[in-house]
This record gives structure tokens, sequence and C-alpha cells, in this order.
């Protein structure tokens, strides 16, 4: 993977970090310091323990020649023992000081007291893998037996898991019992759970600041993360908290308050700053300064606290700003902070308006020292004018193929207007302002060895040959961060998923995670026009080239063969012209030459265009989730009977608030004529048979 090809100079930290990493999964040699040290049990990767809920292993002493191993079983109860050991085949005698058999308290079967273990252990691969042999009286209910126990450990590449199997001639050989260790401190992390009040006369004030304190402790190492509420966009913080438990051994400690998170997180932050209650703006404002302090913003209320905790305060923005407008507040802002943020990364943050917001994104923008705002991106209305020059100035002032983090304010503009003008400055936009933890989750890498396998569907050489009847392909968009991936129904039909492209280094872990969790009638495909949100019409010709090679690397990495545009440059999804003209459709057919399709739109779209044996469809059909399933069946069959050649290739658009289960309700009622196939399937067979009438917009 280039990483230096896929990410702005922001982000060249974070793919600095995933190529340490690589390297040291690749460390050929050893040393005592490999084993060393304590280690603790990784349960959700683990046989059960019962009772004991837990085993660690403190190794003191490790050489070529001795292992001295400090074996706890339990925390609270607990049974302890040392294992002195010489290694290289001769037999060590251990005295058995009690009785419980500890992997499996609940059999009938205890040690001899007062007997003796014998143990011969081996170096298998110095200081990395090991075996234990030991034989020891045991009693069972029918008296003495001679037991035996074969244990091999071994160490993973990096060093940081230890796995130790255990097989008994008694056991069946298919089922032996595995346990999973991490070294002591590896991958600890917090937890903490954020309600969905976001107002600022509600949970905000605390909610910003405990956000902030994660774009603090988060620099380096992945400590902080959030459960959000089941309002929020993306609804799977805890299924990613569960991944990162049960695949990437991480062990998380719930915080309960804002006073423990502090006192946890006790001299890694040490500065505080206030925003203004009466100016929503001034917390906007706040978010800059505190990442390129290192200080977490709080409002008034919580200045005793501060106080109590010893930080110091480096701004108070109280009254500071009373009067002024959004524009005067960030005229300000710019020239107090602009020359010393990133030009590779800036944050709208918008969305929600009013007196509530809902700044998810806020530590990963501290982390970039990114600039902070919600100026109007809209053009046309003048009462948004100046604000509009300033939102284009500060663009204009970014580098090319830098990030738009965030989200236009629903309170000032549209996402048309906003993303028109990110991309004229050849800028990739990637939202919500919702996108949660991901000061957390860029510091994940993926796990040693991992690569993207698509479920692709087409057979080289023997393409599937279309019907006569009604073909129907089912697309998912607006990414997988806020889409139906947990919903009920995924599997049961073939069904296509919008991956966003920058989480490769945003989020690598996330992103395994829904290849790991994929069926084989889950695509994923890639979107929206570039490496990241864009309008293809409204970016510079002059970058486009290196915006279609930069998607084309992340396709390869990701694996995905289908490509989608997006383009509301003209206008609104319905008034305007969604459509792309055949100059921008050729320069990404030539510079994707290995996409076996393309699909256009987001509400129904109408370029349609076939070459070099393959094709361009729009979308036919919008689920909109106000509809009955009745009154979409009843779209559907009318579509099919306007469009009556055979085979009609009919691309449907679902948002995230239909699950699977309602969308496959809708398709079984249409019957034999119509078929739902893999979105890759049913490009393959409009390129064979292409039924619809080339459309693409005039020059």
């Amino acid at each position: 993977m280039k990483i230096h090809t896929l990410i702005p100079a922001v982000t060249r930290a974070v793919g600095l970090v995933l190529l340490a990493t690589c390297a040291n999964w690749a460390r050929a040699e050893s040393s005592p310091a490999d084993l060393q040290g304590r280690w603790v049990l990784i349960k959700e990767q683990s046989s059960a323990i019962d009772v004991f809920d837990g085993v660690s292993l403190d190794f003191r002493e490790v050489s070529e020649g001795r292992l001295e191993i400090h074996r706890r079983w339990g925390t609270r109860r607990y049974q302890e023992e040392v294992l002195d050991l010489q290694v290289g085949g001769e037999v060590n005698a251990v005295p058995i000081g009690h009785k419980v058999f500890p992997t499996n308290v609940f059999m009938g079967l205890r040690r001899e007291v007062g007997g003796t273990s014998e143990v011969v252990a081996q170096w298998t691969e110095p200081f990395r893998a090991f075996t234990l042999d030991v034989s020891e009286p045991l009693l069972s209910s029918q008296g003495r037996h001679d037991f035996q126990i074969h244990s091999t450990f071994a160490l993973n590449a990096d060093a940081t898991i230890l796995t130790w199997t255990l097989q008994r001639p008694t056991r069946p050989a298919d089922d032996p019992l595995i346990f999973k260790l991490k070294r002591e401190g590896w991958r600890d992390a917090y937890v903490m759970e954020m309600s969905d009040n976001w107002g600022i006369d509600e949970d905000l004030p605390e909610q910003a600041s405990l956000i902030t304190l994660q774009g603090v402790v988060n620099r380096e190492k992945p400590q902080l993360y959030f459960l959000y509420g089941p309002q929020w966009d993306f609804r799977f913080t805890k299924e990613i908290k569960d991944y990162y438990q049960e695949k990437k051994a991480f062990s998380f400690k719930t915080l309960r308050s804002f006073k423990q998170a502090l006192k946890t997180f006790e001299g890694q932050v040490t500065r505080y700053i206030v925003w203004d209650k009466d100016v929503r703006t001034s917390l906007i404002v706040s978010f800059t300064l505190a990442g390129l302090e290192d200080a977490i913003v709080v409002s008034e209320e919580f200045i005793p606290l501060m106080q109590e905790m010893g930080l110091e305060q480096i701004e108070d923005f109280r009254g500071r700003f009373v009067g002024m407008s959004d524009v005067e507040i960030y005229e300000w802002a710019y020239d107090a902070y602009w020359d010393r943020c990133s030009k590779d990364a800036i944050v709208w943050m918008g969305g929600d308006a009013g007196r509530r917001m809902r700044p998810g994104v806020a530590d990963f923008g501290m982390v970039q020292h990114a600039f902070f705002t919600d100026l109007s991106t809209d053009a046309n209305e003048p009462k948004w004018a100046e604000e509009y020059a300033l939102a284009d100035k500060l663009l204009s002032e970014m580098n090319p193929l830098a990030m738009c983090f965030g989200w236009h304010s629903y309170g000032k503009d549209k996402e048309r207007d906003h993303v028109k003008l990110a991309s004229s400055y050849a800028i990739r936009v990637s939202g919500l302002h919702t996108l949660p933890n991901t000061s957390f989750n860029t510091l994940v890498p993926l796990t040693p060895g991992f690569k993207f396998r698509n479920h692709h569907n087409l057979i080289p050489g023997d393409p599937r040959k279309p019907e006569k009847k009604v073909y129907i392909a089912a697309v998912q968009t607006d990414s997988l961060g806020i889409g139906a991936w947990t919903r009920p129904g995924r599997g049961t039909i073939p069904y296509a998923w919008q991956v966003t492209p920058n989480w490769l280094w945003m989020s690598p872990s996330v992103l395994e995670m829904f290849y790991d969790q994929a069926t084989d009638k889950d695509l994923f495909i890639s979107g929206l026009s570039g490496p990241g949100y864009m309008y293809a019409k409204a970016i510079p010709p002059a970058h486009r080239d290196e915006i279609i090679d930069m998607s084309r690397e992340i396709m390869e990495t990701l694996d995905l063969s289908v490509f989608e545009f997006m383009d509301y440059s003209e206008g609104a999804s319905i008034e305007g012209n969604p459509d792309l003209p055949q100059s921008v459709i050729d320069a990404y057919f030539k510079g994707l030459p290995d996409a076996v399709g393309f699909i256009n739109g987001y509400a129904p779209a109408y370029t349609f265009t076939h070459q070099d044996g393959r094709a361009l469809l729009s979308y036919d059909y919008y689920m909109s989730p106000d509809r009955s399933e009745r009154e979409v069946v009843a779209d559907l069959r009318e579509l099919a009977a306007i469009n009556a050649v055979r085979p009609y290739f009919l691309l449907m658009h679902v948002r995230q608030w239909s699950d699977i289960t309602r969308v496959k309700a809708v398709l079984d009622q249409l019957g034999p004529a119509f078929e739902v196939v893999p979105l890759d399937v049913f490009l393959e067979m409009a390129a064979q048979d292409p039924t619809f009438e080339t459309y693409t917009k005039p020059e």
C-alpha cells in the first residue's frame, strides 16, 4: 500500500505510525525483553476460566537456560505458583501447593497437595516460543491418576500477544484450551457513555469538554473512547468497541463522570479555555485554539473544577464576542489563529444550528490542528455574502487535496453549496459533524497481515447473459458510517455498500471490521466522485487526474470494482442537473481501467452510457423512507411498465432509514419477472445488452 500517495501531509504522521507498525510486524530478531514482564488475559479471545475469571503470567527471568514464571489464577479469588525452570530437556520438580484444578474448577478434579509436578521446558524459538510438558498426580472420584499436560506458548510477530495452548491426552484433540494474553498496559483504554442531550442548556457543555479531552489524550495513543446514544447518526460505536476488544485485544475501563475522567488523565491535560454559552460560535473558536494548545474547553460552571484539578486557564471568551456577527467572530479568529492552523485539514462544525451542537468530529480536528468554522457557503443568498466571501478565502488558502471534515450548517446553506465550493478547490469532504472517536480509531492499525477482500460476483471469461426480465440492484449510500449495516436483514439479498475511502487512513480497523463482518451478499463500492466526497464537475481540470489516480490506488487497496458519482454542483437533487458530461466520463473511464462499471446519482439521474465494454448507469429509483411498502412496489412495477424493453436495468438507491428487511419485503412482492442481482453482475449485464438510451450532459 503506497501510504504516501493515499494521504495528504496532514495524515502522513498517521501513515508513519502504520509504517512503523508494519516494521515491527516484520521484526526477525528476538531478545529476552520480548517475553519478560507481566502478561494478562484477553478474556474475549480465550477459553473460559469460570470462578477465577482470569490468569496472568509474570516472566521474571528469561534466558537461554532459564525461565522463572509467576503464574496467578484469578484476581480477588486467586491461586499463585512460581515455576523456576531450567530449559533444555531436563526435568524440573515443582511442589504442588494447592489442590485447585484451575483451568476447570467445576470439574471434579483436584491436584495432590504435597505431590510433585515434573516439568520439562524447551525453547522452540528462543525468547519467542516454548513448550512445557507437565506430568503430575491428579485425584478424581475414581482415585489417583498420572496426568499429562502439553502447553505451547508463542508470541505474535510484534511481541504484543502471547498465545498459550493447553492440550491433554484425556481431552478431545480438537478442543484444546487456548488463552490469549497481552502485555500488561498494552491497549488499555477507557470508555464513557454520552447522552443524546446536545443542547447548550443540556449536556453539551460537559460533553464538548469531554470530546476536547479526547482530542488531547488520544494524540499519541488511543486512550479514550465514547459510546454515543441511540439517536446518534453513527449507530455502532458499541459494535466497534466490542470489535476492538474481541479482535484487537483492547481492554476498557468505564469512566462515569467528567471529574473522574480528568483524574484518570491527570498530567496529560494541563490547560483549559472558557467559552461563552451566550455566544454559540465562541465554542467553535475554542475548538481551534484547543487543538493548537492541547487544551480542553469548558463553560463557566466548570471553572471551579478546573481550579481544583490545577489546570491553567489560557483563554476566556466570556463577553469577548458579544454583539458580533459570526463572520466578525471568524475574521477575528482568522487573524488570531489561521497562520498556525494546518492547511491540509479544516473543520466545518455545522450540522445542528441554534442552541444545539453535536461536535463529534472535534477531537480529530484538534489532532489535525484544524481551523474550525461554520460559515455559509451559499454564493447566491445576499444575507450570507460576507460569510461566503470568508469561506471562499479560507478554502482558497488550503492545500489542494486537503480534507474538509465536519459538515455544513443546516441553518445557513445546503450540502450542495458546501461540497461544490470545496470541490472547486480540489478539497475532499469527509463528514459528518457527528463522525465519532476518530482520534482513537486512527491510531488502531490493521491486524498484521490483513488484506481487504471484497465479495466479487463476476466470473472471469464467463459473463452472465441477461434474460428478458427486470434486473434490480440495491445500493446503500451515505457510507457505511450512518448506514443500516447493523440493522436487520443484511446477508439475505445482494446489496451494495458505499465505502468511505478516507477511512483507510482515518479509521483503518473500522473498515477491517466491516470487511470481516461482510457476508457473500455484501459488495463494497467506492464513492463519491473521488477519494472522499467531491463533485466531479466542480473539480478543477488541473487536479482531476491526480484525484482519479488517488481514487484508483484506494480502490486497489480496498479491493473495490465499482465507482460511484454524485454531483449536485448544478443545483438541487430534483430541480438541478445531476448529469455528467462526456469529458468527465472519459477521464474516469480512462483513469479507472479496472473498474467493472460506474453508477451515478442520489435521487434519480439521467446519465447512461457504455464504452470499452463497461457501463455507467444512473439511479432510476430512490426508495423514500416515507413511502409505504405497497407504494414502493407500485412504483417499481410502473417503472417496469414504462421501460418495457427487456432486459430493463433498474438501479435503486436506498437510504439508511430503510433496513434490508424492509427492502427485501418490497422486492419479494415483485414476482418472477423481477430479479435482484449483485451490483457488479448488474453492470456487467448492462454493458452486454445496453437497452438504455445513451445520454450525457452537453458540454
